[in-house]
């Protein structure tokens, strides 16, 4: 089955031509990636036009689903808590060293539209202020450990993919990867090197990436499970 990989936005979709297929099919994978289905004879440009004209929808399956809940953790440094403050008629929130505060009034509760939304906003500031602070001394010590040389490095919020390189090795990366593991970071900070040294996902690309992650695949798997979002955890 014949496929190409494009990125749309910052959306990484693949587009497969199928034999038999009648018509376009969209569908989103558990690790964000967009995958579409086309007639053999349709032009890829066909899928990517199918693509951006659903992207609204396919945002809105990004979104998060869980309710931010007291006590949760967010990425390596920080913890939310949710408390109720006289004299305010609107959510605010403070952000401290271990700790990010969402005040909100007391005829109000935590789970309000309102509410969430400032936990959210606040939640993502700690996230990036943590990758801003660990990434880039953990892509240092990667790249030097397996030969790999880079221009640069940025934090986002994507969101879909956790990381990215360009044709200039520019690499950026997602801010939610606070939220995983560190084995897993430091897989994607090994697939993004990679990829200053081979554009695409062909052999010698995981040949390389083998050849410093062992068990790639078996993380590149486990990885398809997780979303780039602010994931409830347990209450402390």
């Amino acid at each position: 089955m014949a496929f190409k990989s494009f990125t749309v936005e910052d959306l990484e979709v693949t587009i497969y031509k199928r034999r038999g297929a009648g018509s376009l099919r969209l569908s989103i994978r558990p690790d964000g990636q967009v995958r579409v289905t086309i007639p053999m004879w349709a032009p890829y440009k066909s899928g990517l036009d199918f693509v951006r004209s659903r992207l609204d929808w396919i945002r809105e399956q990004h979104l998060p689903s869980s309710e931010l809940v007291q006590g949760q953790a967010v990425g390596k440094a920080h913890r939310l808590i949710f408390m109720a403050k006289q004299g305010i008629k609107t959510p605010t929130s403070r952000l401290q060293a271990s700790s990010v505060f969402v005040y909100y009034p007391m005829d109000s509760l935590p789970g309000s539209a309102e509410a969430q939304a400032v936990a959210l906003k606040a939640c993502k500031k700690a996230l990036k202020l943590q990758a801003e602070k660990l990434l880039p001394t953990r892509l240092q010590e990667l790249a030097q450990k397996y030969g790999f040389s880079y221009k640069d490095m940025s934090v986002r919020d994507l969101k879909s993919r956790w990381g990215s390189c360009d044709a200039q090795q520019h690499i950026k990366f997602n801010i939610y990867l606070m939220q995983l593991s560190w084995e897993y970071i430091d897989y994607v900070i090994i697939h993004e090197l990679a990829h200053t040294e081979h554009m695409n996902h062909g052999p010698e690309f995981w040949s390389r990436v083998a050849g410093c992650s062992p068990n790639y695949q078996q993380l590149k798997k486990e990885l398809r499970k997780h979303k780039p979002v602010v994931i409830a955890g347990s209450v402390s």
